[in-house]
């Protein structure tokens, strides 16, 4: 599969990486690629936007979310038309605040694109850890929102080719869910900050069964 990515930073170069060792193929797109020259790219190809959005399958939105709709604009609706996009970015402000409340990055986008197939998925995690769950002690949980069910089953296939196993996978619905997970951002710096590092991953736990019919919830 080709996949393009909207950013040259730390989160897309992981990704690239992970997805090129599994046999995809990767580029990645900046809206300066000239000035990328001698740059550590890890070894990917670096072309313009629109090169990689028309050569790819599959689109990875890894620009700032403070900045993904100006760059989504630059591109332009025909060429995103129909792709699928793997949307990891989420928008803080200076201070740490999310930058999109009361809606999330994710909504916002397939809103402005209806004709986009958005998945929000891997924002939950460190660069490190999207690409390597095996540094995790133990199964953890990542989270998929989305209204193309075909879109979300092309996402989970490049998850599990990431390492993800299909049982870590959690779909929570339509793209209106994506505020949960960047809502948790805020909840990623806490635990970040006790921890002392970044590299670590949530479970979903459910209850143990109580027998048939009965919700103790």
């Amino acid at each position: 599969m080709k996949i393009g990515f909207l950013g040259t930073g730390n989160v897309a170069r992981a990704l690239a990486t992970g997805w090129a060792a599994a046999g995809h193929d990767v580029v990645l797109g900046s809206r300066k690629p000239g000035e990328r020259e001698g740059r550590p790219d890890g070894g990917h190809p670096v072309t313009g936007l629109a090169e990689a959005v028309a050569a790819a399958d599959v689109l990875v939105n890894a620009t700032p979310g403070t900045a993904s709709l100006d760059v989504l604009e630059t591109i332009g609706a025909a060429a995103l038309a129909d792709k699928v996009l793997i949307d990891v970015a989420v928008g803080l402000t200076g201070d740490m605040r999310l930058s999109h409340p009361g809606v999330s990055l994710g909504e916002e986008i397939q809103a402005a694109y209806p004709d986009l197939r958005v998945v929000k998925s891997l924002c939950t995690l460190t660069a490190a850890v999207m690409v390597a769950p095996h540094l995790l002690e133990g199964p953890s949980t990542v989270f998929l929102s989305g209204d193309d069910e075909p879109a979300k089953r092309t996402v989970a296939a490049l998850l599990t080719d990431l390492g993800w196993p299909a049982t870590s996978l959690l779909d929570l619905g339509d793209i209106a869910t994506a505020r949960g997970q960047e809502h948790f951002a805020l909840l990623f710096l806490g635990i970040a900050g006790a921890l002392g590092t970044h590299r670590f991953n949530v479970r979903v736990v459910p209850a143990v069964p109580t027998g048939p019919g009965t919700d103790p919830a």
